[in-house]
């Protein structure tokens, strides 16, 4: 089935990042650079766990931490982390999983929208993300950074041809069900099955016409204010947190 993308030494930056990783993973962390400036109370807490995990921490300067990825908001620290190969398929993902919970996300292409799916995907328990190569991005600084530490944990799968897989994941038994905003049904009137794979496009542009064929179910997210629509990471939130409701209510 699909390949995963590359998994590969990467850098994440910002204090909650790199935090959630060393509490997460410390044995990933492959070193850390802090800004030889900072000594307040977050980085002497961050200094303190890197070393009982005995993690590598730099006092480095300022200057050094620009020049990991061009410039930005990285708070004064930096980490290299080893990214764990944990499965390079979705076969491999599935395999022995009873029932599914999968987040397909269908021209995403803005780094923090992608942090921001990865982080509720994983908090909802989701089984792994999947994209399409040609419109999406890939795992970034910044995404790693919006993440929180759900992009080295959580599956991201980049697939060349997406109605393809959709269709593979329906040979699985997999419902795929998109979320439109013309659909007849909400979410909450509609009958959810248990693996199930979730669609969201990008906001505005929504589903590809073929990827929106490809779904079994379309529902909307009922709208009661004045927007006519919310961010695709809020969007997917509501979907993915609907079907985990749904599986812990009592029969």
């Amino acid at each position: 089935m699909s390949r995963q993308a590359d998994r590969e030494p990467r850098v994440v930056f910002g204090f909650h990042a790199v935090l959630a990783r060393l509490r997460a993973d410390p044995s990933s962390v492959l070193e850390i650079y802090l800004d030889e400036t900072r000594n307040d109370a977050r980085a002497r807490d961050l200094a303190a766990l890197a070393e009982r995990a005995k993690v590598h921490l730099m006092r480095v300067p300022t200057r050094r931490l620009d020049g990991f990825y061009g410039g930005g908001r990285h708070q004064g620290v930096v980490a290299r982390i080893e990214i764990r190969k944990t499965s390079d398929s979705l076969d491999e993902i599935l395999e022995g999983v009873e029932h599914p919970l999968i987040l397909v996300l269908d021209g995403v292409t803005d780094p923090h929208n992608l942090g921001a799916c990865l982080r509720v995907a994983n908090g909802a328990g989701a089984h792994a993300v999947l994209a399409p190569k040609d419109r999406a991005v890939g795992v970034t600084p910044t995404v790693s950074k919006v993440a929180s530490g759900a992009a080295e944990s959580t599956p991201y799968l980049m697939v060349t041809n997406l109605a393809r897989t959709l269709s593979e994941l329906k040979e699985r038994n997999i419902w795929i069900v998109g979320a439109d905003e013309r659909a007849e049904k909400t979410l909450y009137q509609a009958d959810l099955p248990e693996s199930i794979a979730w669609v969201l496009g990008a906001e505005g542009e929504g589903m590809r016409r073929l990827t929106r064929e490809s779904c079994d179910l379309l529902v909307r997210i009922p709208m009661r204010g004045e927007v006519e629509s919310l961010n695709v990471s809020v969007s997917a939130g509501v979907c993915l947190y609907e079907s985990a409701r749904r599986r812990r209510a009592p029969a």
